[in-house]
């Protein structure tokens, strides 16, 4: 029996895989990230082993999210940060240019003010938020200096940005090992636990590919950050950034 067009449509929407590139053109990362987002927060608990969720928690003790504080949390996923800092008090907005990561957001935090928009061209004023924050998606944005001099326009004067980042371990063979598990683990594991497994590929290769903590630190500096510092977790599989708006 032949299956209407529309249903075949659908069936061959539903089981395609999508992955963006380097070139890191915005449509192709927003609809990566639009496959993932249903089971995104699991693979990532999985991919780390668990250490995601440590690292979280630094970020949160950086960005001092409390009452009377206003935050935004760019690329901000399904919002588990964002409902970390809103939990601490702060009036929090979360902003992500994938529809499906702010829709799965939504369903897991009803109520978390999560927007669709774009880092390099975000819809606010100049000057509105204490603290602008970042993490794990600031390799995927098209222009990262464009990103960085937003954020730095959105940011109230003294306020600050915090970004976590994956980075380079400074250790040699923990970084021989790091990468050898993306090589091979990564897929394997992306295979049994992700929606979208080749989406994966590009996340290794992305932050193969990413700078350096002494690189992301003078590209913030030259984007008009100042009092830039940097610390290594874990080795410096990732790295938090920390810098004011003068």
């Amino acid at each position: 029996m032949k299956r209407p067009l529309s249903h075949i449509a659908q069936t061959e929407s539903e089981n395609s895989q999508h992955r963006a590139s380097l070139e890191k053109k915005p449509h192709d990362v927003s609809k990566m990230f639009d496959d993932v987002a249903q089971h995104y927060d699991l693979t990532n608990t999985v991919l780390t082993g668990g250490l995601v969720h440590v690292w979280r928690n630094v970020t949160r003790d950086a960005v001092g999210a409390r009452a009377g504080l206003s935050v935004l949390d760019v690329a901000c996923g399904t919002g588990a940060s964002a409902a970390g800092y809103a939990s601490d008090g702060a009036d929090v907005i979360g902003c992500d240019f994938s529809p499906g990561m702010i829709s799965r957001g939504l369903e897991l935090h009803p109520g978390l003010d999560l927007r669709v928009a774009d880092a390099t061209a975000l819809p606010f004023d100049d000057e509105t938020f204490d603290v602008v924050t970042i993490s794990y998606g600031l390799r995927n944005v098209v222009d990262t200096a464009a990103a960085l001099r937003d954020m730095l326009r959105v940011t109230k004067r003294g306020g600050k940005i915090v970004i976590a980042e994956f980075s380079q371990p400074t250790n040699p063979i923990l970084r021989a090992g790091y990468f050898e598990f993306m090589r091979l683990g990564m897929p394997l594991l992306s295979q049994i636990f992700s929606s979208d497994a080749p989406a994966y590929d590009y996340l290794r290769e992305s932050i193969q590919a990413w700078h350096s903590q002494e690189e992301l630190a003078r590209l913030m500096q030259d984007s008009g950050w100042r009092e830039v510092e940097y610390k290594n977790l874990t080795n410096g599989i990732v790295a938090l950034h920390r810098a004011t708006r003068p």
